[in-house]
Parts: C-alpha cells; sequence; structure tokens
C-alpha cells in the first residue's frame, strides 16, 4: 500500500488552485506534522513571486523537481548577489543546454524560484520538520512578499541580470 501518490490529477488540482491564488501558486502538502521530512508538489505560475529566503536556525536541506514547464533556481550571497542558477526542465530534458531535472539547494543558502513557463510544477523536499516559526528567513535585501509592487519590479530586475 502506498502511503501518497502523485500523479496528473494531483498536478492538475494544483494548478487550478495556483490560477486562482492571488499569489500566482498553490501547493499540495504530503507530510503530517510529525513527520521530520517536508514533501510537496508545487505549482507556480508566471510572475509568482518567491521571496528570497533561507532554512537556517535550523538549517534545512532543500531539493527541487521539476514536473511540468521552466523554473529558474536562483542562489545568493549575503548581499544579494547571484552565485548559480540552474534552469528546471523536464521539456527538453538535462542536457548540454545546462538544463537539470533537480536541485538541491545546500542548508543556509539564500535562494529563489523563478517561472519562466506559463505555469510550472515542481516537487519539493526539505529536511526536517516544519515549524511556521523557524521555517524561512527572508532575505533583507529583497522585498516582502507583501509588497506586489515592489516583488514585481524586483523580479524583473532579476530575470535581466540571469
Amino acid at each position: 500500500m502506498f502511503a501518497h501518490k502523485l500523479d496528473q490529477a494531483l498536478m492538475d488540482e494544483v494548478l487550478a488552485r495556483a490560477r486562482l491564488s492571488p499569489r500566482r501558486r498553490a501547493n499540495h502538502c504530503f507530510q503530517l506534522p510529525a513527520d521530520r521530512l517536508q514533501r510537496m508538489v508545487n505549482a507556480a505560475l508566471r510572475g509568482s513571486y518567491f521571496a528570497p529566503h533561507r532554512h537556517k536556525d535550523p538549517d534545512k536541506l532543500e531539493i527541487f523537481t521539476i514536473l511540468s514547464g521552466r523554473v529558474m533556481a536562483i542562489t545568493f550571497d549575503d548581499a544579494g548577489a547571484i552565485l548559480d542558477r540552474a534552469l528546471l526542465c523536464r521539456d527538453g530534458g538535462a542536457d548540454a543546454n545546462g538544463e537539470s531535472w533537480q536541485v538541491e539547494i545546500p542548508p543556509g543558502t539564500w535562494h529563489t524560484l523563478v517561472v519562466l513557463s506559463p505555469e510550472a510544477v515542481l516537487y519539493e523536499v526539505i529536511d526536517g520538520h516544519f515549524d511556521a516559526k523557524t521555517h524561512k528567513r527572508f532575505a533583507p535585501w529583497a522585498p516582502s512578499e507583501a509588497d506586489p509592487e515592489a516583488a514585481q519590479t524586483y523580479l524583473a530586475e532579476l530575470l535581466k541580470r540571469i
């Protein structure tokens, strides 16, 4: 017996919720509060802003696997300069064009995602229990998700840099 199944119907349902969300994204969590490993499906539309953040104190490894669409994963230094980027894409496969299917974000690393296709779906795994008080530390050099205008301006500038 399987604990959970990720199939096209689940991806379609999460995408449908993302299309209705003001944040232009939605997720489906597989874990229970007591589980030590967070596992979820994330659906996002182009223009969704993932405020740069890191998982620190406690440090947590985070893994993103692309299921559909195209997403740029970006890491930053402490001042907000881009350290690395990876194009996540299943459409053409991981190949010499630098496309990957999965990235692992080291614990304590500033990072964000930028959706490049109209829609994208990712499978995400984060080491450790979810605790809303300590889950994310947002970057002081990037706008808050609570300021949509500043967030969209930052996202447009970030797109020019990648």
